[in-house]
């Protein structure tokens, strides 16, 4: 269903006499349940819920309980320009991550033009085309009675057919942040019903695999050599030259850091002088999920690309 968001919109007045709501969720069985959500942050806000060294999503996970994933500096929802947060766990340390990152993202707006009035602002959650019949409702009832609960616009967007085996859709939340905390809680509330929804939490986390080819950089750093242990233990190691792995240990081990931190693997690189057989390139191990090793991976190699270049320049 399309609905125009100016429909929905609530005065500010209506806005400041209403108190945060209190966490709903449905059912203590719901509560308590792993689930996750998705949402849209330009590249340069990326950086601010990032902070320096992974202070900032350190410190959010920790408050929260929650887990927080992005998608790769270079890498966006189709169609926009904007990276894809994730944040997972039970629906309350979700809903208090929500909170911390866009109460941080609407800080560094600082916005000043009305001190009387909230402002009111847009998030744009990723949800599955199956999935959004649930937030619709019969005839747009469910909908409806969410805008209402929570005074904020809610729309869901058309599916874009543009990109080949895109299947997710962006459903546009715009309120003050209290409207909108509320409305992401009540869509995640019914998302929790559908099976399919919390099944999805442990598909690939970015869309590179589907609408981009993967490209590796000319000096071979890309080569993987997978360990032949045990599958469930996810390791690889790749090759990074010797005169790069400086660019992935960053100053003081920042790079790496992020990395890790960013992508929720575990990297290790070798001791110098320990190359990978017939190479002077340096082993680096990247351990966890398929979907953290996936992240780890290109995050290493395109800060190694773009040293190549710009000595290519």
């Amino acid at each position: 269903m399309e609905s125009t968001e100016s429909s929905y919109v609530s005065s500010p007045e209506a806005a400041r006499k209403r108190s945060p709501p209190p966490p709903k969720s449905p059912t203590s069985e719901n509560a308590e349940k792993p689930t996750y959500v998705r949402f849209l942050v330009s590249n340069a806000a990326a950086g601010s819920v990032i902070g320096k060294g992974g202070s900032t999503i350190n410190e959010f996970q920790s408050k929260s309980g929650a887990r927080i994933q992005l998608s790769r500096s270079h890498e966006f929802f189709p169609g926009t320009s904007d990276r894809i947060i994730m944040v997972s766990g039970a629906i309350d340390d979700i809903l208090k991550a929500v909170e911390l990152i866009l109460a941080k993202l609407l800080d560094e707006l600082n916005i000043k033009d009305n001190d009387d009035a909230e402002p009111r602002t847009k998030v744009r959650l990723i949800v599955s085309n199956s999935s959004c019949g649930s937030i619709i409702g019969k005839g747009g009832a469910t909908i409806k009675s969410f805008i209402e609960g929570s005074q904020a616009g809610i729309k869901i967007s058309p599916q874009d057919n543009n990109f080949y085996g895109l299947n997710d859709r962006l459903v546009t939340v715009t309120g003050t942040l209290d409207e909108q905390l509320q409305a992401i809680d009540l869509i995640l509330s019914k998302l929790c019903e559908d099976s399919h929804y919390s099944q999805a939490m442990h598909a690939p986390f970015s869309y590179a695999a589907t609408y981009n080819s993967m490209s590796y950089a000319p000096n071979g750093a890309g080569v993987k050599f997978p360990n032949h242990k045990e599958d469930h233990s996810n390791s690889i190691t790749i090759g990074v030259s010797d005169e790069h792995i400086g660019l992935v240990l960053g100053r003081g081990g920042r790079n790496i850091m992020e990395i890790s931190q960013v992508s929720g693997a575990r990297i290790k690189i070798s001791d110098r002088g320990d190359f990978m057989s017939g190479t002077t390139d340096r082993k680096v191990t990247i351990t966890g999920s398929q979907r953290a090793i996936h992240q780890a991976e290109s995050m290493i190699l395109q800060k190694v690309a773009n040293a190549s270049e710009r000595v290519m320049d």
